[in-house]
């Protein structure tokens, strides 16, 4: 037996995603969820691991170190893909955060500014992550 036709053609059809033209605002709207996702999700597994790896003894805590770091302590290359990984995903979700703020405000819905402020997120995190790294291995290399 077949299913009831429940389309009306008299009534629209709901937007879907293939009819709006991408644009800054829609990235950075993506793009804080899944840094907000990212950092919960990384940081909590990376914590629980730390934690167990201290309670757990020397050996296991030298193999958590040994992950991230080389014999002289410093950074490999798993250690500064993840640090700088999660600096740019929490600038990026602080940026957009404050911008998410003022748009509540009412303030910043002009496409022009809506669209500046949104690219704006992009470069703020961007360039913070680069200082934050920079003074960071300024003060390690002493």
């Amino acid at each position: 037996m077949p299913l009831a036709n429940v389309r009306n053609p008299a009534r629209p059809l709901s937007p879907h995603l293939s009819i709006w033209k991408w644009g800054p605002a829609m990235a950075v709207s993506i793009v804080h969820r899944a840094t907000g996702s990212g950092m919960a999700t990384v940081g909590t597994i990376l914590l629980v691991w730390w934690l167990s790896a201290m309670a757990s003894g020397a050996a296991a805590y030298a193999a958590f170190v040994d992950l991230f770091t080389v014999s002289s302590g410093k950074l490999n290359v798993v250690g500064y893909v993840v640090g700088v990984g999660l600096t740019l995903s929490f600038f990026q979700h602080m940026a957009s955060g404050v911008r998410h703020l003022f748009l509540d405000t009412g303030a910043a819905f002009e496409l022009g500014v809506n669209k500046r402020s949104a690219l704006a997120t992009f470069v703020f995190a961007i360039v913070a992550t680069a200082i934050f790294w920079v003074i960071l291995l300024e003060k390690s290399n002493g």
